[in-house]
């Protein structure tokens, strides 16, 4: 679909960073004009460089700039934008804005707003999985308001259980409790999380495993003509503090049968639902080979490129003309992955100082390349790194035949990818890559965290 079949001429892309970047050359490729914002911080940063038009919105903060949603509609409408595509992270997630949005008269790049309030709160969206059939954690369907409520239901659950913030996901608002001695404080920290992150303290409880399980989330695509498809797993079990670090696909502990049923278990949900765009349902995957559902992401994830670099499908792509209203471009039979696809996140971030972040300037930057090696960067020599935004800075994907091979580039990858000026994690990712337990496979979701000393003294 160019742009002249497109109702789109023009896309406005409210992000930053390496995905700015990553949505607007999949916009370039298909003949539509992008348009970037900024804020003050941003002003010369590439993904501002990288897109057809650029408008300032603001002040550095993010509450002033990048989740200003009147401004951002205001930039759209001065631009003639038809659309916008929120990436991921700020407001690809907002209910609120996507509904704005609509009432503009622009297309929001992603799913319905109902799609995004009924995943959006985590209790209602265990309440829809277990109405698809779908298996979820052990745990509540209802929020609970006081200690005494939440020890009842720990005592029938089994220690250690999760508290968590029904309006979290990504890892945040959520803290463990391994005993009834323990709820009381843990119950107060989500809460606290919970009202500063999301203006919302309404928890509720989940079976928190042990052993550690898996992490394998499935890739769904669904279009307004009633066709909703998966492409796959990936494994993103290798977290530090419930933040992924490096994901891969297919995982090595998903057989194809299984494949199927979750594939199966997702697409039954998003069906259910009647869900258009990309999303991620996010499981947890026990040692008896049970899998339960985690919660869904009404986006575009982090790391979507290596579903990309196995099926061939862009993503991107796919969102723009599915908002466009056109069916989705995937044969009726599915596509076959081939071969092997690992991310590695790279942050600005000192792994020598419990991982904090590491602004300043970037004095220089070489980004790796060769077959198989795909990286998208949001920044490049002399950019700055500030304590405004998250401090990822690049993702490295590399392709391979079979796993060995991508692990083999991998590894090459990061040990070519400079840069100097900050600290980055980048010694850290090397020293996992490199370990003979990443190489057979040999981790779950709490591995970082049980062996970082090791890890950091390697």
């Amino acid at each position: 679909m160019t742009a002249s079949q497109s109702p789109f001429q023009t896309v406005l892309i409210a992000n930053r960073g390496e995905i700015a970047v990553r949505v607007a050359r999949t916009l370039r490729e298909m003949g539509i004009r992008s348009v970037a914002v900024y804020s003050d911080a941003d002003a010369g940063a590439p993904h501002v460089r990288a897109a057809d038009a650029a408008v300032n919105i603001g002040p550095a903060p993010a509450a002033q700039s990048y989740l200003n949603q009147e401004r951002l509609l205001e930039a759209a409408r001065e631009t003639g934008a038809a659309a916008i595509h929120p990436g991921y992270g700020f407001l690809s997630e907002n209910a609120i804005f996507a509904r704005r949005c609509a009432e503009a008269g622009i297309a929001f790049i992603g799913p319905s707003p109902e799609a995004i309030e009924a995943m959006g709160s985590k209790i209602a969206a265990r309440q829809a999985a277990k109405a698809a059939g779908v298996p979820i954690v052990p745990g509540t369907e209802v929020s609970l308001d006081d200690a005494e409520a939440i020890t009842a239901v720990a005592a029938n659950l089994g220690y250690p259980v999760a508290i968590k913030a029904a309006a979290g996901g990504g890892g945040y608002g959520m803290r463990v409790a391994n005993s009834p001695e323990e709820i009381q404080a843990t119950l107060d920290g989500v809460r606290r999380d919970a009202e500063r992150a999301f203006g919302d303290a309404t928890v509720y409880v989940e079976k928190f495993f042990s052993p550690a399980p898996r992490h394998i989330e499935i890739q769904i695509l669904g279009d307004r003509h009633g066709r909703v498809v998966h492409l796959g797993e990936r494994e993103c079990s290798l977290q530090r503090r419930f933040q992924k670090i490096v994901e891969e696909t297919p995982s090595v502990a998903v057989s194809p049968e299984l494949r199927e049923r979750m594939g199966a278990a997702a697409v039954a949900l998003a069906t259910q639902m009647g869900y258009t765009s990309a999303g991620t349902i996010e499981c947890l995957l026990d040692r008896d080979g049970s899998f339960y559902f985690l919660e869904m992401n009404t986006r575009l994830q982090v790391e979507h490129p290596v579903t990309e670099m196995v099926t061939g499908v862009d993503l991107v792509r796919e969102m723009v003309r599915i908002a466009a209203g056109e069916p989705m471009a995937i044969p009726a039979g599915g596509i076959a992955p081939r071969g092997h696809a690992i991310e590695a996140r790279v942050y600005a971030e000192d792994p020598a100082k419990n991982f904090m972040p590491s602004p300043g300037e970037i004095t220089r930057l070489e980004l790796p390349a060769g077959e198989g090696i795909r990286v998208d960067a949001g920044v490049e020599t002399g950019s700055k790194i500030t304590f405004y935004y998250d401090p990822m800075i690049a993702k490295v994907i590399a392709w391979g035949e079979t796993r060995p091979d991508a692990v083999a580039r991998l590894r090459q990858a990061l040990d070519g990818f400079v840069v100097e000026g900050i600290k980055t994690n980048l010694p850290f990712l090397r020293r996992i890559a490199a370990s003979d337990d990443f190489a057979g496979g040999a981790f779950h979701t709490r591995y970082v965290d049980e062996h970082l000393a090791r890890i950091m003294a390697e």
